[in-house]
């Protein structure tokens, strides 16, 4: 690994973990080691890793994973936290709030939509800040039933609401390309707490708002 490479490394963790010093030395020695590990996958694959456009493909790739999981660095329930006071006791839906996540069995991507619904009980939150939590727990090595489960427990914990419902749909890259390769096939996961999960009408008027 070039000096270049090593200094391009070393300026990116510093901006990323900051200054403690420890803490730094440990992840420089740990992506010095996953990067000299990218390049013996290329190998593996039959590849050249000192071939020009593979030179700079350990680096990019760790730069990536951070990208990927920057969920770790946060815990997501904390957007939830600025609350409003209104007097609204019916349901509200933000839809269609598209995520990426990253398979936790094969590092592959998952992608696609969340659907998330609540009736308030005195308070609500911002529609920013419902995509920002969701965000939080997508970006991480992740299963989609998970997810799913981390939304909607952590709406009920903290906007206490009467009731919270969340759909995800999505497309898994393990399957669609790759293994079995049914590249139009798509999984849809639900999660519901309080009015939700105890009453089928409540349920069915969430879903038909979905469906328009």
């Amino acid at each position: 690994m070039s000096d270049k490479q090593l200094e391009k490394i070393s300026q990116f963790l510093h901006e990323r973990y900051g200054e403690d010093e420890q803490d730094f030395e440990n992840k420089m020695k740990q992506s010095i080691h996953f990067m000299g590990a990218v390049q013996d996958l290329i190998e593996v694959c039959g590849d050249d890793p000192s071939r020009e456009g593979l030179q700079e493909t350990p680096y990019r790739l760790m730069k990536a994973f951070l990208e990927y999981t920057e969920g770790y660095k946060e815990d997501p329930k904390l957007h939830l936290q600025k609350t409003f006071d209104v007097n609204h006791h019916d349901i509200v839906m933000v839809n269609d709030i598209e995520f990426n996540s990253m398979c936790e069995h094969h590092f592959a991507p998952i992608f696609g939509h969340v659907h998330v619904g609540y009736i308030p009980n005195g308070k609500i939150t911002g529609l920013s800040k419902v995509a920002r939590m969701v965000d939080g727990y997508a970006k991480r090595f992740q299963v989609q039933e998970r997810i799913t489960n981390q939304i909607v427990s952590a709406m009920d914990e903290v906007l206490q609401p009467l009731g919270v419902m969340v759909v995800m749909e999505a497309k898994h890259m393990c399957m669609c390309g790759r293994g079995v390769m049914k590249r139009s096939s798509y999984t849809t996961t639900t999660a519901s707490r309080g009015i939700f999960a105890e009453q089928a009408e409540k349920r069915m008027e969430f879903l038909s708002l979905l469906k328009r």
